[in-house]
């Protein structure tokens, strides 16, 4: 007869948060490279196999009755996937600088839009992942209901105070607050309570400024001459 914390595992990883909007967010991040023009440091097979490599585990998740060992392997590959990313999302700002500072062999208005659009895109997708990752350790103890200390306060904890089971943010609460920190370059409606938060949205606004204003602003002016 299995024990009662064996049954209570059981439980818990039943009640598995969706991973579905995560693996559109790898497949998103994907398409963006497919933008005509797009500065890439990584060739496309390398994206592929990168996706994969992040799609499989949370699959499998689903379906595979070890949820334990597929959540250890998710975490692996999340984790490569954001180290990944953020090294991606580097080189390409590099590359952009320096084609901008080598008129007249530079990129084009339209190479230099598309390729904006895209940092744009990834780096707000990228960090709603990461948000997702570390926030009270992560979906899975959310789900269980351990008490880590949150990473973000959300107005709904407060409307929905006292309710059983207590309100917890998924996947789309911290896409939105990717998504309003890269617009906003701050805090909007969820508010970071620790440092490590408060680092990570300093990044991401920092990158969506630097997008914005120094790339963006530039294609533009390339396509208005």
């Amino acid at each position: 007869m299995r024990s009662n914390a064996a049954m209570t595992q059981e439980l818990q990883s039943s009640k598995l948060e969706p991973r579905w909007p995560i693996v559109l967010t790898a497949m998103l991040v994907y398409s963006s490279t497919l933008l005509p023009g797009r500065v890439k440091v990584f060739p496309h097979w390398v994206l592929v196999l990168f996706a994969a490599s992040l799609i499989v585990p949370m699959v499998a998740l689903h379906l595979a009755p070890a949820k334990q060992r597929w959540l250890k392997l998710e975490k692996a590959a999340i984790a490569i996937f954001l180290a990944v990313a953020a090294f991606g999302i580097i080189l390409d700002l590099k590359d952009l600088f320096h084609a901008m500072l080598q008129p007249p062999v530079g990129l084009t208005g339209i190479e230099l839009l598309n390729s904006s659009i895209s940092l744009w895109a990834s780096n707000v997708l990228m960090f709603s992942v990461a948000y997702w990752w570390i926030d009270r350790g992560g979906a899975g103890s959310r789900v269980s209901g351990s008490q880590q200390l949150p990473d973000w306060r959300f107005p709904r904890e407060d409307v929905d105070e006292g309710s059983v089971p207590p309100w917890q943010p998924t996947y789309v609460d911290y896409l939105f607050l990717a998504f309003c920190t890269a617009t906003s370059f701050g805090p909007t409606e969820a508010m970071p309570m620790t440092a490590r938060a408060k680092l990570l949205m300093m990044a991401e606004s920092l990158v969506s400024l630097v997008t914005v204003l120094a790339i963006a602003s530039r294609a533009i002016g390339l396509l208005g001459n």
